[in-house]
């Protein structure tokens, strides 16, 4: 026998019942969306590494170790390029938006959903293989917008009823007033060298930053005590995040200010936040974003002021199953039972109109050319939750009707409808929207 091939550690099907739960949460993102006129934009899942290099910071931990990378084999011209599997979308969206002059006749509203790749340890709700949902404001400045896009996130968690989620902000500055402090803070760091751990050794010159972000219970008392980048904003920076805050404030939307909150993407600027929870363990971020107005200007294009965030999928499935919000799965509104396969072209007609009429409606099938025995078919009428069994046996369809079984409501009653008249008793077969 040969050898059993299995998927990559880290990248996961997604198989039914539960890709019904990724097909609902799709709709309410889309429905989402739609309210805040974000539109939808779809790019390549690989780019050329380069873009992400720029654009993440070359000495990120996702640019360092996390990236799907290849060499791409020579074309016909002797040609080959970098390329990159795509570890976050925003680099993607900015640079479709700026190859294709998506701005030249104003900012846009754009959002995306798709899978992206990093090759880090798997854990509950963050794979190698992982998906994203995103929105992004591209060419519009001001506080207003940022706060717009942390509205959208608060609509999202209010339309599919998710609790205990804290929302978290800080204020990054401009890259002069980073300047400022990020001398300061190594200055300070190295003062205390010796009470750094390795990856912060490595990262004192190279990111700084991403050391106040540290998760090692040893450094939190160095980490607390080190200059704050908030004390480094200038009168603007200030007077922004403040706008953000009063937006916010009359929205009702409840925020803490972290003043050690970077993220671990270099392109931030001014606004960065947050959405985080406690009932996924450690890993509790489900949604995090910020303004990046330089990142055009990283990649080749002209200074454009953005923001966005980003959400991953399988955290927020996560989230809703913990808190027992997914949909209950919709079954059939019919199941139809075959006693004999010559009345099948017969029978298949009739599904097909009742398809059409707008039921759900499953067919019967076995692993043999025979239908079955009435009981087996039963059987497997009750098992895929239908409310009504079609039975299309030879007496019914010799009176050019179809019995029809209530499967549900524990009657178990029997009627026979007439095939001819379909369209008056089709309707009373289907399941409430949303209902099984």
């Amino acid at each position: 026998m040969a050898e059993k091939i299995v998927a990559v550690k880290g990248m996961n099907d997604i198989l039914p019942p539960d890709s019904a739960n990724w097909e609902w949460l799709e709709a309410k993102v889309r429905t989402i969306m739609a309210r805040f006129a974000y539109r939808n934009v779809r790019t390549p899942i690989v780019e050329h590494t380069g873009l992400f290099v720029r654009s993440l910071g070359e000495v990120t931990d996702v640019v360092e170790k996390e990236m799907y990378s290849f060499q791409d084999r020579n074309d016909k011209y002797g040609d080959s390029d970098h390329l990159t599997l795509r570890p976050e979308n925003t680099a993607g969206v900015v640079r479709a938006a700026m190859e294709h002059n998506l701005l030249y006749e104003g900012g846009k509203r754009v959002y995306y959903m798709g899978p992206m790749f990093r090759r880090e340890r798997p854990q509950r709700g963050r794979y190698r293989q992982f998906h994203q949902m995103g929105a992004e404001a591209l060419g519009f400045a001001g506080a207003h917008v940022d706060a717009e896009l942390i509205l959208l996130a608060h609509a999202l968690w209010q339309e599919l009823g998710i609790k205990d989620v804290r929302l978290e902000l800080n204020c990054l500055g401009q890259p002069e007033e980073r300047k400022q402090h990020r001398e300061a803070l190594i200055a300070s760091l190295e003062q205390h060298a010796d009470q750094l751990d390795e990856d912060a050794k490595r990262r004192l010159h190279s990111n700084p930053l991403r050391i106040l972000d540290t998760k090692n219970p040893a450094m939190q008392a160095l980490v607390e005590a080190a200059p704050r980048l908030i004390d480094y904003l200038g009168d603007a920076s200030r007077a922004n995040f403040e706008a953000l805050q009063n937006i916010l404030q009359a929205n009702g939307v409840s925020y803490s200010v972290n003043p050690r909150l970077v993220r671990g993407l270099d392109y931030y600027n001014l606004t960065v936040f947050e959405f985080i929870t406690d009932s996924l363990g450690a890993q509790g971020t489900i949604c995090a974003g910020g303004r990046y107005d330089y990142l055009i200007d990283q990649i080749g294009g002209k200074h454009t002021p953005c923001v966005g965030w980003a959400c991953g999928m399988e955290r927020i499935l996560e989230l809703l199953k913990e808190q027992q919000l997914l949909p209950t799965a919709e079954a059939p509104d019919a199941y139809a039972i075959v006693p004999d396969a010559v009345a099948m072209p017969q029978v298949l007609r009739t599904l097909q109109q009742l398809r059409a009429a707008g039921l759900r409606v499953q067919m019967h099938a076995s692993a043999t050319a025979e239908p079955g025995s009435m009981k087996s078919q039963f059987k497997k009428a009750d098992a895929s939750g239908a409310r009504h069994a079609l039975i299309f046996g030879t007496d019914e369809l010799a009176q050019n009707s179809v019995m029809v079984k209530q499967l549900r409501d524990g009657s178990g009653q029997q009627s026979l409808y007439p095939l001819a008249e379909m369209a008056q008793w089709a309707e009373s077969l289907q399941s409430e929207p949303g209902k099984a």
